[in-house]
C-alpha cells in the first residue's frame, strides 16, 4: 500500500497485520503462549511435586538441621522440649488434679509422654504450614516450582523430628514395664496416616496464612484449645463418664485423639481395645484421606496467587 506525499514523493506503508483486532487471549492462544506462573492441571501439578522430591527432602533435613542451629545442645532440644512439656502436665494433670484416674503409674506416665509426642507432630506441622508460604516469599519470588513443595517438606521435617524423638518414646514405654511386641509394628501404619492428615492441614493453613499473615498470631491459641479437647493428658471416657455420650463421642472421634489412641493402643501394655472407639482404623484412614486429598486441591487451587503481593 502507498500513498502519495506533499512533495510529490511515494510513501510505502505496512500492509494491515492479520493480528489487528484480535483479543489478547486469542493472540496468545495464536501463538501458543501462556499465563506466566499459570496454574497447570492438578494431575500435571501432581507430577512436578513428585519430580521435586529430591528437593522436599534437602529443604526438610537443611531445616530441620538449622532450627537448633543457634543452642549449645542442638537437636537434643528435639527431644527435650516434649519431654518438658510432659513432666509440667504431669505434675499439674497427674499429681495436682489426678487426671490419671482409671489408670496406674505405669500406664499413665507413658499415656501422657506419647499424647505430648504425637499431638505436638500435628501442632508443629499446622504452625509450620501456616508460615510455609508467608515466610518464604523470597524463595517463592524468585524461583519457579510447585509451591505444595512447602508445607509438604515442612510436614516432613516435623515427621523426621518425630522419629527421633521416639527412641525416647520407647524408652519411656520400656522403663514403665511396656516392652516390644507385634503390635508395636502398628506405629507405622498409624504414623503414615498421622503424617497424610498433617500434610493436608499444613497446605489448608499454608492457603489460608499466604493471605493472612496474623493467622500464625491466633493458631497457638487454637491448638491449645484442640490440645485440651483431645485427651493429651487424660482419658476421656472416664473424665466425661457423667456428661452426655455425645460429648465424649464428638472429643474421641476427632483426629488428634484418634491418633494419639491408635499410638497408645500399639505401644502400651496397658491400654486395650476398649479404650478405642468403633472402627477406629476406618476413621482414622477416613481422616487422613479427606484432609490430604481436601488440603490438596484447597492448596493447589491458588497456586497461581501465591508470592502475589
Amino acid at each position: 500500500m502507498s500513498e502519495t506525499t506533499q512533495d510529490g514523493g511515494v510513501a510505502v506503508t505496512a500492509p494491515p497485520s492479520p493480528d489487528d483486532g484480535l483479543p489478547p487471549a486469542e493472540l496468545a492462544a495464536k501463538y501458543g503462549l501462556s499465563v506466566s506462573g499459570a496454574r497447570p492441571g492438578l494431575f500435571e501439578y501432581v507430577s512436578q511435586l513428585w519430580g521435586r522430591r529430591h528437593f522436599i527432602l534437602a529443604f526438610s533435613q537443611a531445616k530441620l538441621t538449622a532450627q537448633y542451629s543457634q543452642a549449645k545442645l542442638g537437636q537434643l532440644w528435639q527431644v527435650a522440649t516434649p519431654l518438658l512439656n510432659a513432666l509440667v502436665y504431669f505434675l499439674i494433670f497427674g499429681l495436682i488434679l489426678k487426671a490419671d484416674r482409671g489408670m496406674s503409674r505405669e500406664v499413665y506416665i507413658p499415656f501422657l509422654v506419647t499424647g505430648v509426642f504425637v499431638f505436638t507432630f500435628t501442632q508443629s506441622s499446622v504452625m509450620a504450614g501456616v508460615r510455609a508460604i508467608s515466610g518464604n516469599l523470597g524463595l517463592v519470588r524468585a524461583l519457579h516450582f510447585p509451591r505444595a513443595s512447602l508445607p509438604v517438606s515442612f510436614s516432613l521435617q516435623q515427621l523426621q523430628q518425630l522419629l527421633f524423638s521416639m527412641v525416647v518414646l520407647f524408652v519411656v514405654a520400656i522403663g514403665f514395664g511396656s516392652y516390644p511386641r507385634l503390635s508395636w509394628l502398628l506405629i507405622l501404619p498409624v504414623l503414615a496416616l498421622q503424617f497424610l492428615f498433617n500434610t493436608g492441614l499444613a497446605m489448608i493453613m499454608a492457603r489460608l496464612g499466604s493471605k493472612t499473615p496474623d493467622l500464625a498470631q491466633l493458631m497457638p491459641f487454637v491448638m491449645r484449645t484442640w490440645m485440651y479437647a483431645s485427651g493429651v493428658m487424660f482419658s476421656i471416657p472416664v473424665m466425661l463418664k457423667d456428661h452426655p455420650d455425645w460429648i465424649g463421642d464428638v472429643l474421641q472421634w476427632n483426629p488428634a485423639a484418634i491418633y494419639m489412641d491408635l499410638m497408645r493402643f500399639a505401644l502400651i501394655d496397658g491400654y486395650g481395645s476398649e479404650n478405642l472407639p468403633p472402627h477406629v482404623w476406618a476413621v482414622a484412614a477416613g481422616w487422613a484421606v479427606l484432609v490430604a486429598v481436601g488440603g490438596f486441591v484447597y492448596f493447589w487451587k491458588a497456586e497461581e496467587r501465591y508470592g502475589r503481593g
